[in-house]
């Protein structure tokens, strides 16, 4: 479907489907996911400007978003604040001071906060319409991942500090002669998965693991989980272990 960006508000659709409530402080045993959602890079978006009716040359799309992403970037560490209609950015600096510091303690450094423009999340609001379709029937599910160190979530993990993985039937449990193949694990786009180590907390909808310190500076992993636990609460182990990935990729920062 053609769609004249200069016409009419389009109305547009998304499906959803139930999953079970994953936070601690849900009242309903319900959430809404949406489905059926395509990852696009800069690339992607670039190509589907034909499918929108977009008669500027997919290239040029793409270079003219990197150049004014590079642009932002720059601009963000010089200090400026930015505002957009997709989003708002601007510089902070993390931790607490007397007010006599000369320099930021070792580890220390300035971080980036990202909002949504009012703008877009004003157009999603009038113009997205919401189909229900039916129960999510996946074992388990990985659902988000808080860096503890940062607050981002889906974003980054902090080597050597704490991360918070949120969702259901996640419980890390194994037989004996299966423990080695259980746990939490990083896993990069190419190479062998890191296993973490320790696990501070292990329940159903949460778990509070330390980032590996063999996690490499600026590469982006999956999560992955291998347990034998049931995700319907069973005390008894499964005979065949459960997987599950996130649908999302972190970045390690050191």
């Amino acid at each position: 479907m053609a769609i004249d960006f200069n016409g009419k508000v389009v109305l547009h659709r998304i499906a959803v489907k139930f999953i079970h409530a994953f936070l601690p402080e849900a009242k309903k045993p319900y959430y809404l996911k949406p489905v059926h959602q395509p990852t696009l890079d800069v690339h992607g978006v670039a190509s589907m400007g034909e499918a929108y009716n977009i008669t500027t040359s997919p290239k040029i799309i793409e270079e003219g978003l990197n150049a004014g992403m590079d642009l932002i970037k720059y601009l963000v560490a010089d200090g400026y604040r930015i505002k957009t209609p997709l989003f708002n950015l601007k510089m902070r600096v993390p931790g607490e001071y007397t007010g006599g510091e000369t320099h930021l303690a070792e580890g220390v450094h300035p971080m980036v906060r990202l909002q949504t423009a009012a703008e877009l999340r004003m157009y999603v609001k009038e113009n997205v319409q919401v189909e229900f379709d039916g129960m999510d029937e996946s074992d388990g599910l990985i659902a988000e991942l808080t860096d503890e160190a940062t607050g981002q979530v889906d974003e980054v993990v902090t080597v050597g500090n704490i991360a918070t993985i949120h969702g259901y039937g996640l419980k890390i449990e194994g037989s004996e002669d299966k423990k080695d193949l259980v746990g939490v694990f990083f896993k990069p786009a190419v190479g062998v998965p890191i296993k973490v180590s320790i696990i501070a907390v292990n329940e159903p909808r949460t778990l509070k693991v330390l980032v590996p310190a063999e996690l490499v500076d600026g590469t982006a992993y999956q999560i992955a989980i291998e347990t034998m636990s049931s995700a319907k609460g069973s005390s008894s182990l499964l005979k065949t272990g459960r997987s599950m990935r996130s649908d999302f990729m972190v970045t390690a920062v050191k």
